[in-house]
């Protein structure tokens, strides 16, 4: 079941966490590298991931934050980002480790789409790491297209060859 959270007060905090841990983990390096003890930073990076969905995220109208449930558990989840009327751009999309190879990034990618197609025409963007195959190939399956050049993040308008920039549009 996907779930569309538009404010932080929908946020279960541990159980979207827990969709991120690898990636908390790994980024403990790159935010706290002073840092040894690790689980020490995981909490300072969970509190850092919190605060930016406090006081950044759900401060843009529109942005909501979309999890799949399955079997009460929440299995993925990503950042849908409203750049205005009818153009979103997905960022952190993610499946929990334990998870991850029994379809649950296309199930999500697709509740998605068919969630936007009941409000009208947009076009859905994201990018996406040239070597992170697996989330390449679920865009793929998922009918995105590939766009020619550097991938475009239209968060923070910067452009990238070693990412690969996706769309998906609906004309309604």
């Amino acid at each position: 079941m996907l779930i569309e959270i538009t404010e932080m007060d929908g946020i279960d905090a541990r159980r979207l966490m827990d969709v991120y841990s690898e990636s908390n983990y790994e980024n403990t390096g790159y935010f706290f590298p002073e840092e040894s003890d690790k689980q020490l930073a995981v909490k300072k990076v969970e509190a850092g991931f919190l605060d930016y969905l406090r006081n950044e995220f759900y401060s843009n109208e529109g942005n909501s934050y979309m999890v799949l449930e399955e079997g009460g558990e929440w299995v993925n989840a990503l950042r849908l980002n409203k750049i205005k009327p009818g153009l979103y751009y997905i960022e952190a999309l993610e499946t929990r480790p334990d998870c991850r190879r029994k379809g649950f990034g296309a199930k999500l990618l697709n509740s998605v789409k068919e969630l936007l197609k009941a409000r009208g025409s947009f076009l859905l963007c994201d990018c996406v790491s040239k070597s992170n195959a697996p989330s390449v190939d679920v865009h793929l399956k998922c009918g995105f297209r590939i766009m020619p050049g550097p991938a475009h993040d239209l968060l923070s308008d910067e452009y990238s060859d070693g990412e690969y920039g996706f769309e998906y549009a609906y004309a309604g």
